[in-house]
């Protein structure tokens, strides 16, 4: 599977793109700030409904617009030997309200409903913070991986990150006891339902996810150290009635520990305990890798973790995904450049951004399978006109 055209309407810094890849090995060369990593992103947005760099759509939309258009064409083998088939995936980005997509200009659906179908995996530079950062980090992580891994899970995501809202709002109302008290009160009653309702069902989902994810990375990691040391990873769940309860229902126990918080998250008008706070435990010979683990190991689960999640959807869906290396080679030493490079370099299709041409690493040792872009030039020249279309011509 690989993308043949990208075109971007509206998309962060760019009012208009159209940019032409090939399979294999294409590397995006510019100079900081002329939107290399906004191409590669939208990718990314395209492929699981998220970016690493922001949790929502604001950001994403170029400003004073109202949307942002992405349009792929993506070349997949069809069902007889050596046919392809090129389909259209198209995802609104909305500045304010739902996201929207399309399958080759088809009906109108949300973009969940789209999301995973172009599966990718990017690496980028903030990617230490995985094991070194905050939970929120690895939460995001997991997200993505449940995006590309189970079919229902945006929705889910989507319909707890809606219900914990709503619960965190009434929690202010009762804090600042505006309105009916007890009106307040029996709405939360009602929020708290329901958030137990979702909130278990998200976090048997990423139980599942990370279970999934948790044996490979040991196994990659261990190849990538050499041996030295072992990596562990597990799901650290908010909710831990669900994994007390094991096959049973864990929430008669969730609802009576949300009882005995009511009074504190009312005065703190948050929410303080759910799959919001999940986290994931990685661990380097049974301890926190964040606190124990040198800068060059940090570096190596992260990758790890990446390359974990690329042979989980590869087994799951049958392609490889497409890989995006934003910018990270300045962050990595001789050893672990080696590392990402020698996973690239087979991959179906392989995004790099680099600042200049001595940065390009050698992903084809004769140069023959690497399509290297100027990024300055896709920028609209003095008296261009924008040519708005349904698809990026094929």
């Amino acid at each position: 599977m690989y993308i043949s055209r990208l075109a971007l309407d509206h998309y962060r810094s760019w009012s208009a793109l159209v940019v032409d890849l090939a399979p294999h090995v294409n590397v995006l060369v510019g100079a900081n700030g002329l939107g290399k990593t906004n191409i590669v992103e939208a990718i990314e947005v395209l492929s699981t409904g998220s970016s690493h760099r922001t949790s929502s759509s604001l950001p994403l939309v170029e400003r004073g617009e109202s949307k942002a258009v992405i349009r792929a064409n993506v070349v997949e083998p069809a069902s007889g030997a050596g046919d392809e088939r090129v389909t259209t995936y198209e995802a609104t980005i909305a500045a304010r309200g739902a996201n929207r997509a399309r399958i080759d200009s088809g009906a109108s659906r949300y973009l969940r409903d789209i999301v995973g179908l172009v599966p990718s995996v990017s690496f980028t530079p903030d990617d230490q913070r995985l094991v070194s950062g905050e939970p929120a980090a690895r939460r995001a992580l997991i997200d993505q991986a449940g995006a590309l891994l189970a079919p229902r899970y945006a929705a889910t995501l989507q319909q707890f990150t809606r219900i914990a809202r709503q619960r965190a709002a009434l929690l202010k109302q009762l804090g600042q006891r505006e309105g009916s008290f007890d009106a307040a009160l029996s709405g939360l009653e009602i929020w708290t339902g329901q958030f137990i309702e979702a909130g278990v069902d998200l976090t048997r989902m990423r139980e599942r996810i990370v279970g999934r994810l948790a044996g490979t990375f040991a196994s990659i990691y261990a190849r990538l150290a050499s041996g030295k040391g072992e990596a562990g990873l597990a799901y650290a769940p908010s909710f831990e009635e669900v994994a007390a309860a094991g096959d049973g229902d864990p929430r008669s126990a969730i609802a009576a520990h949300f009882q005995r918080l009511y009074a504190g998250e009312v005065a703190r008008g948050v929410n303080l305990i759910g799959p919001q706070r999940d986290d994931l435990a990685v661990t380097l010979d049974g301890v926190p890798a964040r606190e124990f683990a040198s800068n060059g190991e940090l570096w190596t689960m992260a990758l790890a973790l990446r390359m974990a999640l690329f042979e989980a959807v590869s087994a799951d869906r049958g392609v490889k995904p497409i890989v995006i290396l934003d910018d990270v080679f300045a962050q990595l030493d001789d050893s672990r450049r080696a590392q990402i490079l020698a996973f690239a370099a087979g991959q179906d299709q392989v995004l790099v951004t680099a600042a200049a041409p001595g940065d390009i690493p050698d992903l084809a040792s004769d140069g023959s399978r690497t399509n290297v872009i100027d990024v300055a030039s896709l920028l609209p020249c003095d008296g261009d006109v924008r040519a708005d279309g349904p698809e990026p011509v094929r």
